[in-house]
């Protein structure tokens, strides 16, 4: 998949529209629908596409309608697990915040979303979504599992500490991901207790932690264009090559997606 060029204007005339599905957040007693500024960023500045905000507490009654006007999916991560029971299995960690509404949306968005051919770019409960979208389970807690390390971050850190680089992913060798980051192993940071166990239909791993947790997936029989991590590349983007490859190959996917849009609607016009 090769580099985007976000100021290539002869594929299509117009930026691609990606969509972000947001989560909930209680403050002071009210609902909140909210998005973190630093998945946007990289988003606009790096894949160079607009970004539109779905809320996920409305159901899914126009989410066709969404996925209408989007030339790519982007699912990022969030404070909140996936409802275990979806992927059938008890709580494990009933002191963790769930976010049921974002399930009940993301999980249908990402079944949909492939249905059409849209890219889709998972970050952290992002790749968990995919997984669980697609079949799959999850670990609920990988620092209690026989083998694996403790992926989480320290919470009285300072935030530079808890998303700086703290272990190795090794790639999957011949893969397209080493390809575009040219590199057999990069440095990730960490903030996960949770990670993917069995694989969902049509998934394929793509980079491994240290202790072979799966880090990073794709889905070449499913989707052109289906990626996923569990690290953060959104943070501070800009300062690591390998985050900003990672976001303008997902842009240049949306551009030819938007590109194969716009021809379509020409033809349809010309008849």
């Amino acid at each position: 998949m090769p580099n985007s060029n976000i100021g290539n204007k002869n594929q299509t005339s117009r930026k691609p529209v990606v969509l972000m599905t947001m989560g909930s957040q209680e403050r002071k007693g009210h609902d909140y629908q909210v998005m973190t500024h630093k998945y946007i960023v990289p988003l606009v500045e790096h894949a160079g596409c607009v970004p539109v905000l779905v809320p996920t507490c409305c159901g899914t009654d126009d989410l066709e309608a969404y996925l209408d006007m989007a030339d790519g999916v982007y699912l990022t991560g969030a404070g909140s697990n996936i409802d275990p029971a979806l992927y059938g299995q008890e709580n494990e960690t009933p002191g963790k915040a769930q976010d049921r509404d974002r399930d009940l949306f993301d999980l249908p968005l990402v079944q949909l979303a492939i249905a059409r051919g849209l890219p889709i770019f998972g970050i952290c409960r992002g790749m968990q979504e995919i997984n669980v979208a697609l079949g799959g389970d999850i670990y609920q807690k990988v620092y209690a599992e026989p083998g694996f390390n403790d992926h989480r971050e320290n919470p009285d850190d300072p935030v530079d500490v808890q998303y700086s680089a703290v272990h190795s992913v090794k790639l999957e060798q011949g893969s397209w991901l080493q390809k575009l980051l040219q590199s057999d192993e990069i440095r990730v940071n960490s903030l996960h207790g949770q990670g993917l166990k069995n694989l969902g239909e049509g998934i394929e791993p793509l980079a491994r932690a240290e202790d072979g947790l799966v880090e990073a997936i794709h889905a070449p029989s499913l989707s052109p264009f289906l990626f996923a991590v569990q690290w953060h590349p959104e943070w501070q983007a800009a300062k690591n090559p390998d985050s900003v490859k990672m976001f303008q190959a997902f842009g240049e996917a949306c551009r030819k997606q938007a590109a194969k849009g716009q021809a379509v609607k020409k033809l349809g016009t010309a008849a």
